[in-house]
């Protein structure tokens, strides 16, 4: 079967490694790819990820198998239905379904109606009842722009006066276009966070392996926000019951509440969850593998990846579920970033060490922002590439990462030296 993974980043190169592992796959497509999915032997298309007609005519006339969309925007602009409607198979939930991403609002209005815990929250239009909610509030808040913000949206706010400069930039400035036009504005919560993903078929659910990513981009969790700075799975701590009632009261109501609507959910739905002194209270959904999550989950899956998602899509997931191996021990990824990131970084700049890093035993060097240049391989983005290992344990696992990590350089490179710090 040949297979079109679409995306461009770390998270789309390691579908696609996983994938391949398949007896079933033939050729792997990669819209657009990077420089490792084309060094690993998948077939770049130039196709943007969010040109769907472009997407959908390759599809059609390569007859490609399948298709699993790695990122967000396609999905919610209803890539899965056009590929439906012409009879192609596709990996992913509907565009009605996609709403738990891409809109906060919804989100926190579907939780709400199916009992998901979540934190106490208001919605707004318009700036003054929004301050005024805030006043009313009093204490830390988060403000978030109701669609996608490319991870940029989310402002966590210690103070009244930081609320009111978040929600006068998205509402009165309008920094994030039409995805502040509506603001959920949320308590903000405390206690560890942790990512819990599922695959499911519209009915069943199958958990994997829970995950915990890095965001800021500096040691001690200092500095801006990212798009993560590397992940570790599973966290250690984290006891079999609790993942449990997460999949009870989490996973499976938003499952059951979109076979309700009419909307069956099929794909992976990712939970962003803060564990409080209260119980797991849901921060977000997302509708896709997360970035860099995957990449420290699909090293550890025992079982033939096309195999699950086939059943995904033809609705008999649980028919497979009891033989599902995932690998004991642990997985950790590190982030190698640009200079400057996650503000302004230059492109172009040549790496080296790549063989070598990847030389090493368990090590999966994924690529991320990078692309070719005269045979070499450049940087071509603020997260370059994950490097990911697996060990007996989260210590071993770890060290494997960072030794491999030390291997590659280019000019500016920097990464956190303390992923998973939380559960050593």
């Amino acid at each position: 079967m040949d297979i079109l993974v679409i995306g461009s980043g770390g998270r789309e190169h390691a579908i696609a490694w996983a994938l391949s592992r398949s007896s079933q796959a033939g050729v792997i497509y990669v819209a657009p790819g990077n420089a490792g999915t084309s060094l690993s032997g998948f077939q770049n298309i130039p196709i943007h990820a969010e040109d769907i007609p472009a997407l959908l005519q390759f599809a059609q006339s390569r007859r490609v198998g399948l298709t699993v969309v790695g990122p967000e925007v396609p999905l919610s602009t209803g890539i899965v239905d056009r590929f439906q409607a012409m009879g192609l198979h596709i990996f992913g939930p509907c565009q009605a379904a996609a709403q738990l991403e891409s809109s906060k609002a919804f989100a926190k209005e579907f939780m709400i109606q199916h009992g998901i815990p979540t934190a106490h929250y208001a919605r707004f239009d318009a700036y003054p009842p929004a301050v005024a909610w805030v006043r009313a509030i009093g204490k830390p808040v988060v403000v978030k722009a109701d669609g996608l913000a490319a991870g940029k949206g989310v402002v966590l706010c210690d103070s009244v006066a930081e609320a009111e400069t978040a929600l006068r930039a998205c509402l009165l400035e309008g920094i994030f276009g039409e995805a502040g036009r509506t603001v959920v504005v949320e308590e903000r919560l405390s206690g560890p966070e942790l990512s819990v993903l599922a695959f499911s078929d519209g009915h069943s659910i199958l958990v994997m392996p829970n995950a915990r990513d890095h965001k800021r981009v500096f040691d001690g969790d200092a500095g801006p926000n990212t798009g993560g700075m590397g992940a570790f799975a599973p966290v250690p701590e984290i006891a079999d019951d609790l993942i449990d009632q997460i999949r009870r009261t989490v996973l499976q109501p938003a499952i059951d509440g979109m076979a309700r609507r009419g909307s069956p959910y099929i794909g992976v739905l990712y939970a962003g969850l803060m564990l409080t002194a209260s119980g797991p209270k849901t921060l977000e959904f997302n509708c896709r593998f997360g970035d860099p999550e995957t990449q420290a989950i699909l090293p550890l899956l025992k079982s033939d990846m096309l195999d699950i998602i086939q059943s995904c899509t033809e609705g008999r997931l649980e028919s497979i579920m009891p033989d599902t191996r995932w690998h004991s021990g642990a997985c950790a990824t590190v982030v190698l970033a640009s200079g400057g990131y996650p503000g302004n970084y230059a492109k172009g700049l040549p790496i080296d060490g790549l063989d070598r890093a990847a030389a090493h035993p368990d090590v999966f060097v994924f690529h991320a922002g990078t692309s070719m240049s005269e045979d070499r391989v450049v940087t071509a983005g603020g997260r370059v590439l994950t490097v990911s290992a697996l060990g007996t344990d989260l210590p071993t696992a770890l060290q494997r990462a960072y030794l491999a990590a030390s291997e590659i350089h280019f000019e500016g490179m920097h990464y956190r030296k303390d992923i998973g710090r939380t559960s050593l």
